[in-house]
Parts: structure tokens; C-alpha cells; sequence
């Protein structure tokens, strides 16, 4: 071999070595600028993250408060829907001393009761028939029995005390008086 092409080949061998240590730098540069991208990345997520979990605490916090302040004041509307109710009471209560013919009082107090119940009735609120009803122990309570040919057995007879539901859920049971059933045996 001659000298040159000694020389050549040295040189292409320092040349393929040079190559493959930049190649390795900039792989190393590379990877590098990688991390970095990534550790950023990382960075804004974890704050993202801190920034939701802040949020959702605050409206947990917020939903907490408000549902608090709906069972609170819960019957507020209700109140006020009385109130009027209420003002005709007083108003009745002041003239019933005046008054000098009790129809007159007994007129304003049942246009009272029924502006009372039509409130009931837009809230929800009914009163429970009974009378001349069959016996229904999902509402009425039985107070007493009491014998009476006239109507078949366990038929409300009486309303001792009226019952109530409200939106379909008995709220007070009617307390009542049963027909008893026909014994047939007979009394001794």
C-alpha cells in the first residue's frame, strides 16, 4: 500500500469517529431538549391539575352553602303564601267586637278557612274524604268502633280528627269511628 492510501484511510477513519461522537452529541442535545420539553410539560399539567382540584373545591363548597340555605329557607314561599291568611285573621279578630250579627262573622271566617285551604290545595295539601268510606289503614286511624246496620262493616262512620297528604303522601292519618262488623252471635 502506498503512503497516501494509508493516509486516506486514517483520515476516513477519524472522519467515521468524528461522525459517530456528533452524532452522539446531538442524540445527547436531543434527549436534553426532550427532558426540558417534557419537565415543562409536566409543569403546566400539575398546575392544570391544582387549578381543577381548586375549582372543584370551591364548588363543592358552593353546592354545600346552597343546599344548606334550600333546606333552611325551604318553607319560606309557603310563609308567605299564609301570611295573607293571617292578616285577614287579625283583621276579622279586630272587628269582632263591632260586630253586631254573628252571620257576618261567621261569613268572613269561612271566606278565611277557604282562601287557608285553597293555599293548602295549591301546595300540595288535601285533606283525606272519609266519611262513608271504606276503612283504609293507609289513611285513617281508628279511634273506636261503634255498631250501625245502616252501612256495611268497617265503613267510616265519623271524622274525629281530619287528615292530610301531601303530594300523595299522608302527612296526618284521619282519625275516625268504624262501623264493626255484624256479629252473629247473639248479645247476652
Amino acid at each position: 500500500m502506498s503512503k497516501e492510501k494509508k493516509v486516506k484511510e486514517k483520515n476516513i477513519k477519524e472522519v467515521d469517529i468524528t461522525d459517530e461522537e456528533s452524532v452522539e452529541e446531538t442524540n445527547e442535545i436531543k434527549l436534553e431538549e426532550n427532558v426540558k420539553q417534557l419537565e415543562q410539560e409536566v409543569g403546566e399539567l400539575k398546575d392544570k391539575l391544582l387549578r381543577k382540584a381548586a375549582e372543584f373545591e370551591n364548588y363543592k363548597r358552593r353546592t354545600e352553602n346552597d343546599q344548606m340555605n334550600l333546606l333552611t329557607f325551604a318553607a319560606e314561599s309557603f310563609i308567605q303564601k299564609l301570611l295573607p291568611v293571617i292578616d285577614d285573621f287579625e283583621r276579622s279578630l279586630g272587628h269582632v267586637d263591632e260586630a253586631q250579627d254573628i252571620t257576618a262573622i261567621k261569613q268572613g271566617l269561612k271566606l278565611i278557612y277557604d282562601k287557608l285551604m285553597k293555599v293548602f290545595d295549591e301546595q300540595g295539601v288535601k285533606k283525606i274524604e272519609a266519611v262513608g268510606n271504606p276503612f283504609d289503614v293507609d289513611y285513617h286511624e281508628a279511634l273506636m268502633q261503634r255498631p250501625d246496620d245502616s252501612v256495611e262493616p268497617h265503613t267510616v262512620l265519623e271524622e274525629m280528627e281530619k287528615g292530610y297528604t301531601y303530594k300523595d303522601k299522608v302527612i296526618r292519618h284521619t282519625k275516625v269511628v268504624v262501623s264493626e262488623e255484624k256479629s252473629s252471635e247473639p248479645k247476652e
